[in-house]
């Protein structure tokens, strides 16, 4: 259990597509450790395995004081649409705003390799599908239609330029 460097964007281990986990022992329990401690250190409220640059389908989601650790993630089903800020540990400084489903069901496994489900929906939600797309080597970024899209954040957490002075917690 340590707080490990996030990659970055520009580093291309950022893009790389997580393997299927089939084992389910001490190697994995100290990456979901360390993905929790580095995410809560961030601080964010996701982190997957490619940010540490670690090519494996694990990421963890916290949200509202529930830790999700999540191995061989898939989304099962979705319904509406929830435009929203977005940030990313991978991408510091900045959010945009991004289209996400409304709500998601996801089938994943345990660290123990037990079949689990996790149904989320408003920052939940959003926080999973981020994550499960880390897994395939996608980024927030990857919606935007350009660049120019990116708002950058004060350090006081705020977007500027948003006129309401929105906050978004990085998700990962």
């Amino acid at each position: 259990m340590s707080i490990k460097p996030i990659v970055t964007l520009g580093d291309p281990r950022l893009r790389l597509r997580g393997e299927p986990v089939d084992s389910f022992g001490k190697y994995l329990h100290e990456l979901l450790d360390d993905l929790a401690d580095t995410m809560r250190h961030a601080p964010g409220v996701g982190l997957a395995a490619p940010q540490l640059g670690v090519a494996l389908q694990a990421c963890v989601v916290e949200v509202e004081g529930r830790l999700h650790e999540l191995v061989n993630p898939t989304i099962v089903r979705s319904s509406g649409d929830d435009r929203d800020l977005e940030g990313c540990l991978s991408i510091p400084g900045y959010v945009a705003y991004v289209t996400r489903r409304e709500k998601v069901w996801v089938v994943a496994q345990n660290r123990h390799g037990r079949r689990i489900k996790v149904a989320g929906a408003g920052v939940l939600s959003r926080a999973l599908q981020h994550e499960l797309d880390h897994l395939q080597g996608k980024l927030y970024i990857d919606y935007l239609a350009s660049m120019e899209e990116l708002i950058p954040v004060a350090a006081s957490g705020e977007a500027s330029g948003t006129g309401a002075g929105e906050v978004a917690t990085p998700l990962a």
